[in-house]
């Protein structure tokens, strides 16, 4: 009875994990160091929006994303986005974006009852080319004096096809992951 109650112990949180999406998001950050420690943010203002006719407007997909994505940015900063630059010490910039990537490996082979060869038999399978959607959320923080960087960072986070609630699941995931790693 014990080894079935261990079993279900280690099974049970496995499978919930899979069904609600327990994973970890990979942030990349680079930071300016001959600049970030001389800039203070207390106040920040939009470093600008890919609203109207902006030519930005085609990297962002979806505008209810790209309101999302401010919105969650202005909640990991506490509220302190202004619209106005002229009085903000940083300017947040932001980007969502996707593209398909071609990983020109050896694809995949075909492993199965092998036909005439026997079992275990590895078939041709696909051995083209493995193609895929990545997407990608991104913020930077700059100096609103000089407008030079300070801080850059992204994570691997993909909204293609999705909207409503998980396109706001996602959104919320990557900004809480990328303000993790925020140079505070």
């Amino acid at each position: 009875m014990s080894k079935i109650l261990i079993r279900v112990g280690v099974l049970v949180p496995a499978v919930a994990c899979l069904l609600t999406g327990c994973y970890s998001l990979t942030v990349r950050t680079d930071v300016n160091s001959a600049l970030a420690g001389t800039v203070h943010c207390s106040s920040y203002a939009w470093a600008g929006s890919f609203h109207g006719n902006s030519t930005l407007r085609s990297t962002v997909a979806n505008p209810i994303n790209e309101t999302r994505l401010r919105s969650a940015i202005a909640t990991h900063l506490g509220g302190s986005v202004q619209d106005d630059a002229s009085k903000a010490d940083c300017l947040v910039g932001y980007g969502i974006g996707s593209t398909q990537v071609i990983d020109g490996g050896w694809g995949y082979p075909d492993y199965g009852w092998g036909g005439p060869w026997g079992p275990g038999y590895w078939g041709p399978g696909y051995w083209g080319p493995y193609v895929y959607r990545e997407g990608v959320i991104a913020i930077d923080v700059y100096d609103a004096k000089s407008r030079q960087p300070l801080w850059h960072a992204s994570v691997d986070q993909s909204l293609y096809g999705v909207s409503g609630p998980e396109a706001q699941k996602r959104i919320d995931a990557a900004v809480a992951a990328i303000f993790a790693k925020h140079p505070a």
